[in-house]
């Protein structure tokens, strides 16, 4: 059989469709990249979407669609799902992708994870990339997986950097896990994320103690605005994290919205947001 893999956002290398052409190829199938002209040569054509708000004016009825940007309902089958990702799809890759853990122990309501994943269960991680060069952790909430422990055994025996994609979840953090993180060699910053300020008595703190195993510089905090905050509050929390030197990266919820377009824009901009005061950038 003739199999095409449609990326709908090609700059993404999807783990789903490594694993889709791991299939096909262990079958005996030719797999290549979906090429539009060749449409009618193909026996079976999958694409493939992350995001809700990708353009897919080249997906076809007949393709096979999975994603949460076509369904958030969708799933690999049991047979595909076990295989290893085929890197040899996107030969410029120099990470590993690994999940130790899929699914939260949150259900935060902008968030989809506990929808697709549920509870947080351990999982079995992905072999390495055999062109990798460091390892990309995709654990929603790493810390959560009751077997975090072993996670880090093997990170310390793969003795590669790690990028932790998803963060870690600072409300939880404790002094074990600084140990454990001051252990690793950091491919880049560590993202921690302070979405809503009604929870400033706990976060602060873990924060704080966080700075005391990682340096401020090499922290970096999303920081939710339009959904559980005011204004005031967007301000407070960018403004406690300029105090403590850690970098902000303002997300807003409806990017529709000229103020949280505009913070956004302040704060993410690092160049304005050191020389402006947000009084003055809008005023």
């Amino acid at each position: 059989m003739k199999i095409g893999l449609f990326n709908t956002e090609p700059k993404i290398e999807n783990t789903a469709m490594m694993q889709v052409s791991q299939y096909h190829k262990q079958l005996g199938d030719h797999v290549e990249q979906y090429c539009s002209i060749f449409h009618d040569s193909y026996d079976k054509v999958y694409a493939f979407s992350i995001f809700d708000y990708t353009n897919n004016p080249y997906v076809r009825d007949d393709m096979i669609k999975g994603g949460t940007g076509f369904n958030i309902d969708t799933k690999l089958p049991k047979e595909i799902e076990k295989c290893d990702f085929d890197y040899s799809l996107f030969l410029n890759c120099k990470t590993s992708y690994v999940w130790f853990s899929r699914g939260c122990i949150r259900k935060c309501p902008f968030c989809v994870v506990w929808k697709k994943e549920g509870f947080i269960k351990p999982v079995k991680p992905k072999p390495l990339n055999p062109n990798g060069e460091y390892i990309s952790i995709m654990d929603n909430n790493f810390f959560a997986n009751p077997k975090w422990e072993n996670a880090f055994k093997q990170l310390m025996e793969w003795n590669q950097k790690v990028d932790f994609q998803s963060g870690i979840d600072v409300r939880i953090f404790n002094e074990e896990q600084g140990y454990a993180l001051s252990s690793l060699k950091m491919y880049k910053q560590l993202h921690i994320a302070w979405d809503n300020p009604r929870e400033n008595h706990s976060i602060i703190p873990r924060i704080k103690l966080l700075t005391n195993f990682i340096k401020p510089y090499k922290i970096m905090c999303y920081v939710l605005i339009g959904y559980w905050s005011t204004r005031e509050e967007d301000l407070a929390r960018v403004e406690t994290l300029r105090d403590m030197k850690i970098d902000s990266f303002v997300m807003p919820y409806d990017k529709k919205n000229s103020y949280q377009r505009s913070f956004a824009r302040w704060v993410n901009h690092k160049a304005t947001f050191k020389t402006v005061e947000w009084k003055d950038y809008i005023g």
